[in-house]
């Protein structure tokens, strides 16, 4: 059985959450819900936030507990660019760009009969 969800528009560049995923891909979901529990940094937290949606998703669907759910597939997709100017040198505009990210996790369950 798959279970997935999806977060759009997550405020953190799809460079910095891609390491992590990196991380998590292809384990149990507890395994990845505790370990995403203990790290520290403040972008772990929408993942951890997805997954433990995908989660409860499953367990009120089929009734599956977490240590039954492996993570099949999760991704990390651009979203869009919010651009902006600073001022530079010599009385130029310098653009920066707030890059935003779209996450989409699927989960299947390795219990038999569901």
């Amino acid at each position: 059985m798959h279970f997935s969800a999806k977060a759009l528009y997550i405020k953190f560049s799809p460079f910095k959450l891609r390491p992590i995923v990196d991380v998590i891909r292809g384990k149990n979901a507890q395994e990845a819900i505790n370990w995403l529990a203990m790290y520290r940094m403040r972008r772990a937290v929408p993942i951890k936030k997805l997954l433990d949606s995908v989660v409860a998703n499953a367990r009120s669907l089929k009734n599956v507990a977490p240590s039954d759910l492996i993570i099949k597939d999760i991704r990390i997709d651009h979203g869009p660019t919010y651009k902006y100017f600073k001022p530079g040198a010599q009385g130029r505009a310098n653009i920066q760009k707030k890059r935003s990210s779209h996450m989409k996790i699927e989960l299947i369950s390795i219990q038999k009969g569901v």
